[in-house]
């Protein structure tokens, strides 16, 4: 039985965000430039607060639905980790990866939240000032693991 049925019962957590790869591409989707939210103009990974008693998944699939209208199946994460909040130690939020090269540009719709979306070179999106912070070290981390893990192969 899959994550996304089965109750959270680990420690509770504020919310989840997920980077979807496509090749060398990522998923990315520019915040709106309101001075009374988080990281405004800046751009962003789909995923945001928890609600209820949803499972870090739940979390992540209804926001990257709502903010996007693309649903995703917990098949396609390659990568989850949960990692201390950026603006507040003490909280608790959770990171996926999903590959998913047959995604298309046609199954991707601009929710009420965000100004555009845009396809980036992940690696790009890694050192650019306008992207939010803490999703440039929770993906260069990730980039950093599938590097070490390709070393030990050689």
């Amino acid at each position: 039985m899959s994550e996304a049925i089965l109750p959270y019962c680990g420690q509770p957590f504020d919310g989840a965000k997920i980077a979807i790869l496509r090749g060398d591409q990522i998923l990315t989707l520019l915040r709106d430039d309101r001075p009374d939210i988080p990281w405004p103009n800046h751009w962003d990974l789909p995923g945001g607060g928890r609600e209820g008693e949803e499972s870090p998944f739940e979390t992540v699939a209804r926001e990257l639905f709502e903010e996007l209208s693309v649903e995703i199946a917990p098949e396609r994460v390659v990568y989850h980790r949960e990692e201390s909040a950026y603006s507040d130690p003490g909280t608790t939020v959770h990171f996926f990866v999903a590959r998913w090269e047959t995604l298309t540009d046609g199954a991707i719709r601009l929710g009420a939240e965000g100004q555009a979306w845009s396809w980036m070179s992940a690696r790009d999106f890694v050192g650019r000032d306008d992207a939010v912070i803490s999703l440039r070290g929770r993906l260069g981390r990730y980039f950093a693991k599938i590097d070490r893990e390709l070393c030990r192969e050689l």
